[in-house]
């Protein structure tokens, strides 16, 4: 069986969509999944995304990581899902899409989508983490799935793949796990980032759900002041508003770009 796909990407971070509104792709084929991922073998995401169908909101979005488990929430997957939802009629240019990280406010503008994100929960702008044996300063947020964030001098440099790897995988946030931010200040309004993603279990090209955790324990540090913007390593940048009254954040959005890459087809398995 052939099924339409599109291939999009958001600040760098890309992902495979399909309209499933007649509910015919194999969620629950966790290999098949993960064959479509592949970025040698198959067609190559760090994430896919299913457009469905829902009583309580114009449409729903379930998405999986690349090793074929499902996740909360994706930021910049969920602006690519707001945009196709548009493009293909689904939805007008505002509109509403349950995740399971709850339901989700989005304005589509042409190939800039802004989001309207639930209240982040599990703030901690703050703590101390042993890991490979040093301590280290972290802080976390959940903007719809965890983040860890830490706050780096020298961006380039920082140890992604290694540090981000052994926090991921810290008994601290087992046993789900936790995505991982390297943050470096340029100023009080903009922040650099590189992401050590939870699922890819390498470093993506952006993370908007990790921008946004760190735009907000940087304002909880007195260290930035809404709006925020985020540059991504793909050189992209994400915007994030919010308000905030002493510790509590709130009326929360991210705003960035969802760009069609190409259109094609995929065979999987009828079972």
């Amino acid at each position: 069986m052939k099924e339409t796909f599109w291939k999009m990407h958001g600040a760098g971070n890309d992902f495979i969509l399909f309209d499933d509104r007649s509910g015919r792709v194999p969620a629950c084929n966790p290999p098949w999944l993960r064959a479509i991922a592949a970025r040698r073998t198959g067609i190559g995401c760090e994430g896919i995304i299913l457009l469905q169908t829902t009583g309580d909101a114009d449409f729903r979005m379930r998405f999986f990581n690349p090793d074929g488990r499902p996740a909360e929430m994706c930021g910049n997957g969920a602006r690519c899902a707001a945009r196709l939802a548009v493009d293909l009629g689904i939805a007008s240019a505002s509109l509403t899409m349950a995740t399971d990280a709850g339901r989700v406010h989005a304005n589509v503008y042409d190939d800039t989508v802004e989001l309207a994100l639930p209240n982040p929960t599990g703030i901690e702008p703050y703590f101390d983490l042993v890991v490979d044996g040093h301590p280290i300063a972290l802080g976390m947020a959940n903007t719809g799935v965890p983040h860890v964030m830490l706050e780096v001098q020298e961006l380039k440099e920082a140890p992604v793949e290694t540090v981000g790897a052994s926090i991921r995988h810290h008994t601290r946030f087992s046993p789900a796990g936790t995505n991982v931010n390297f943050v470096r200040r340029v100023d009080e309004s903009n922040l650099e980032i590189r992401t050590f993603e939870r699922g890819v279990e390498a470093e993506t090209g952006a993370c908007g759900t990790g921008a946004t955790a760190a735009a907000v324990i940087m304002a909880l540090r007195g260290r930035a002041v809404p709006p925020v913007t985020v540059t991504t390593v793909s050189a992209d940048q994400l915007r994030i508003t919010f308000e905030q009254q002493g510790n509590s954040i709130s009326r929360l959005t991210l705003d960035g770009p969802a760009v069609h890459v190409f259109k094609g087809s995929v065979d999987w398995p009828v079972t």
